[in-house]
Order: structure tokens, then sequence, then C-alpha cells
């Protein structure tokens, strides 16, 4: 297990790195983050170091006397097929290089579309250019463990919310319109069951895949709280801020029209079948061996709509 001394190097200052990061201060450890600009909003004590980590001669000089690598950055959503891999791959040779174990954050593209729930033991069967790019990448992580280069571990967590979470389907599209009186705007179809992340538990699952042996080689789907349908959450949002609930789902016709504009909207379309059915994650196995601490979906609701709130604040100060 890692002690307090021991670095901990993040790359990427999105969400779910700085969801890792307020984890490990938490606990007491030493944090250094690395993004592509050297500016992010980080607390006092927690180093950042701006290095283009698609170099492995920057990735090496980063990690630098790293115990754990934490796997949090990507390029822009449209840019994944030609840029992911080998972001990652250098990645991966930068803690192997220093003897660091390296825990890498993913989704569930790598999956593909599925009937039933969704586990670990699920072959990947993506046919979407992102999926199978999640699922190239993660085959050379754990072919990586395997060969024994580094040591390697693996957290999975779905469509995810929280503080800082604005490009998500329970994003800035909901929480920003419910704050301001106006309709939240869904992914798809709004009464069907979809399994949601958390994000500061997506973080505290990383760091306790980082700390146990036993979650080697493998990879994890991260705890969650009950599937829902988007209309019972955006309801819950709704009675959070003390309004009456104004909810739209959008479709692929539309998401079509939005990506002739943006190239974000136009990647989204190919993963929609997420949105067409129930989408139900099991992450069983992840509690049985780690504990489950989900957070109560009206308490992450709470402190993210606190969040959305200073974050609107902010911009029309």
């Amino acid at each position: 297990m890692a002690t307090s001394n021991d670095m901990q190097v993040i790359f990427g200052t999105g969400p779910l790195g700085l969801s890792v990061m307020r984890e490990l201060v938490r606990q007491g450890k030493r944090v250094r983050m690395v993004n592509g600009r050297g500016k992010a909003d980080l607390p006092a004590g927690v180093e950042l170091i701006a290095s283009d980590a698609y170099l492995v001669e920057n990735t090496r000089r980063v990690t630098e006397g790293a115990a754990v690598v934490y796997q949090c950055a990507q390029p822009r959503y449209h840019e994944w097929a030609e840029k992911f891999p080998a972001l990652q791959a250098s990645i991966l040779e930068g803690a192997a290089a220093n003897g660091a174990k390296l825990v890498i954050g993913e989704n569930l593209y790598m999956y593909g579309e599925v009937d039933g729930p969704i586990h670990e033991g699920r072959p990947y069967n993506a046919t979407t250019r992102k999926g199978k790019t999640r699922a190239q990448m993660a085959e050379a992580a754990l072919t990586a463990h395997r060969d024994g280069k580094l040591k390697v571990t693996i957290g999975r967590g779905s469509d995810f919310f929280g503080p800082q979470v604005l490009d998500s389907s329970l994003g800035e599209r909901v929480f920003a319109p419910a704050l301001q009186g106006k309709t939240a705007s869904a992914t798809g179809s709004l009464d069907l069951p979809h399994t949601y992340t958390y994000i500061d538990d997506f973080g505290k699952a990383l760091v306790s895949l980082g700390e146990d042996e036993e979650a080697l080689g493998r990879a994890w789907h991260v705890p969650n709280a009950e599937p829902l349908t988007q209309r019972q959450l955006i309801t819950m949002i709704f009675d959070e801020i003390g309004r009456s609930p104004r909810m739209s789902g959008m479709g692929k016709f539309m998401l079509r029209i939005g990506g002739l504009f943006i190239p974000e909207a136009r990647e989204t379309v190919e993963m929609m079948y997420e949105f067409e059915k129930p989408f139900i994650v099991d992450d069983s196995q992840y509690k049985r061996t780690f504990g489950d601490h989900a957070t109560p979906l009206r308490d992450a609701i709470r402190a993210t709509v606190a969040w959305y709130r200073q974050h609107l604040q902010a911009d029309t100060a």
C-alpha cells in the first residue's frame, strides 16, 4: 500500500482527475497533477506541471518518484480515434520506466451494445469508433501488465455527473437550465433505467484500486447508486432546486443537426444506443471486494446543484 510520503501523479485536470486529487488530498498524499496548459484551480500543496504527455520523455520526467500514476487524461472527444491510443501509450511508458503502478479511468464503450446488465466479463464487442478505441487501449494496458512491464488496474464508470462535470449527458445541459428555470435537455429516452456514476465515487474508487494489490491485472466497474430513468433523476434535480420539472429528450436527428456545427455532438450520435434501451451496470464485483461507497443519489444531486449554482454565479459576475 502506498504511504503518505509516496508521490501520486495524475494525468489530466478534468473532472475525473480532480476527483482523484480530492480523495488523495483527503488521505494526506503528495499529489502532482499534469496537463498541457499548466493552469488549473488546485488547492494549496498540490503540484501542477505543464507537459506534453504525447512525448515519452516528458511522461518519464513527470512520473519520476511516483508510486502510483493515475491516467485520467484524454484528447477532445472527436479526436479519440486519432490521438487517444498514443496518449495513453506514452503515459504507460513513463510509468513503466519509473516502476510506478498505473491506474486507468475508463468508461464502458468497449462493450458495445448489450442486452442485460453490463459486467466485467462481457466481451469487447464495440462497433463504434470510440468503443473500438477504448477496447484497443484496454487490451494494450492489460497486456503490458501480463507481460510484466508494469502493474496495471482499470476502473470503469458509466456516464458521470457531479461537481465540475460539464460535458456529460447529465451535465451542463441538464443542471444549468434547471437552475435558470428553463427546460433541461436530456439525451435519448427519458423513461429507460440508466446507471449514472457520481464523479467523486469514481475518483475514490480509482484511489482504492491503486492501493490494493488484489485490484491488479483487470478492470473493475466502480460503485454506483441504483439506476433510475432520466425522468426520475431530472425530477430529483428540480426537486432539489425547488422548481417544477421541465425536460425534453434529444434524439439522433437533433444531434446530427447539432453535429453540423459542434464536433462533440456529431460524435455523440454513435453512442445513442446507451439511451435507447435500459443501460444497467453491474458493479457487484467491486462492492464485494472493496466495499460499497456509492453516494446516495439525493446527496450527489444536492452537491452537484450547489456546485452548479456557484459556477453559474461566477459566470455572471
